[in-house]
C-alpha cells in the first residue's frame, strides 16, 4: 500500500523539473538584483559616494568623473546602488555573469557598462566535455553559501544530471575543478594536489565572489584572494552566493549548450 501511495503521489505531482533552458528561465527573487550595470556617463560630480561604502573595494575611481566596478570582488550588498545619487550603478535583474577573463568582469569603460559573457570552450574541448562533464568541487575555506547553491543543482527541480554534469568524489575521475571559498593558506597544498591529480585536459570553474578576488576577505594575509593565485581559471562565475541559475547558466555557456535564438 505504502509504494502504491507513493507512486500515486508522484504521478498526480508530474514533471518537477524546470524547463530551462528549452523554456524560460525561472525568475530570480526580487532581492535579488542580478548583474550590475555601471554608466560612468552619468557620473557628473564625482562624488565618489559607492566608493567609499564598498566593502570589499571593489568599485574605484579612476577619473575625475568615472568609476569601474570589479564584479569579481562585489558581493552584490547594493549598498552603492542605493547611495548613488545619478544611478551610476544600477541593478539589471539579469541573472547572466559568467565570464572566460577576469578582466571581462571589470565594468564602467566606456563599452563595457555590463559583464562581457563567457564563450563557448573551443571545439576540442567541446568534443571531450560537452556531454559528459565531470567535475571535482573543492571548498577552499569557503562558508558553505555557494557550496549549497551548487548543491542545488543536484535536486530535481534543477537535475544538473541532465546535461550530462556530475559531480565525482575522485579527481581522478574529473575533468576539472569547481572552486569555491578564497583558498585560505590551510588549503593552497590541498587545492593543488587535487589539480594535479585530474588528468588533462582539464579546466576550473571559480564560484563565488571569494573563489574570485577573496571576497570580504580580500587581503587578508590567510587567503590567496581566489583561485587564480593557485591555478589557472578558465570560467569565472560572480556572486557572494551565485544563484543556482547564475552557475547553471555558466557551465550550458561553457559547453554551448543554451539554446540558439532562432531566425524570424
Amino acid at each position: 500500500m505504502f509504494i502504491t501511495d507513493t507512486l500515486l503521489h508522484r504521478l498526480q505531482r508530474g514533471c518537477e523539473t524546470m524547463a530551462y533552458p528549452h523554456g524560460p528561465a525561472p525568475a530570480l527573487p526580487e532581492r535579488h538584483g542580478g548583474a550590475l550595470k555601471v554608466d560612468s556617463g552619468k557620473c557628473a560630480d564625482g562624488c565618489a559616494a559607492c566608493v567609499s561604502v564598498c566593502p570589499t573595494q571593489a568599485i574605484t575611481r579612476v577619473a575625475e568623473t568615472a568609476v569601474v566596478l570589479d564584479l569579481g570582488r562585489c558581493v552584490f550588498c547594493a549598498a552603492c546602488v542605493e547611495v548613488c545619487p545619478h544611478g551610476v550603478i544600477t541593478q539589471t535583474g539579469d541573472h547572466r555573469m559568467a565570464a572566460n577573463r577576469r578582466e571581462d568582469l571589470l565594468l564602467g569603460a566606456p563599452g563595457h557598462e555590463q559583464v562581457r559573457l563567457a564563450a563557448a570552450l573551443d571545439e576540442k574541448l567541446r568534443k571531450l566535455f560537452g556531454r559528459s562533464l565531470r567535475l571535482r568541487q573543492v571548498s577552499a575555506g569557503g562558508c558553505s553559501a555557494c557550496e549549497a547553491d551548487t548543491n542545488v543543482l543536484g535536486t530535481i527541480g534543477w537535475d544538473l544530471g541532465r546535461f550530462g554534469i556530475q559531480f565525482v568524489a575522485s579527481p581522478r575521475h574529473a575533468d576539472g575543478l569547481l572552486v569555491t571559498g578564497p583558498v585560505s593558506q590551510a588549503m593552497v597544498l590541498a587545492l593543488q594536489k587535487t589539480y594535479a591529480a585530474v588528468p588533462d585536459p582539464r579546466i576550473v570553474i571559480a564560484v563565488g565572489a571569494c573563489a574570485i578576488a577573496g571576497g570580504p576577505f580580500v587581503g587578508h594575509p590567510q587567503v590567496n584572494n581566489g583561485a587564480a593565485a593557485i591555478v589557472p581559471v578558465d570560467l569565472y562565475i560572480p556572486g557572494c552566493p551565485p544563484h543556482p541559475l547564475t552557475i547553471l547558466d555558466g557551465l550550458l555557456r561553457m559547453l554551448d549548450r543554451l539554446e540558439k535564438p532562432r531566425r524570424p
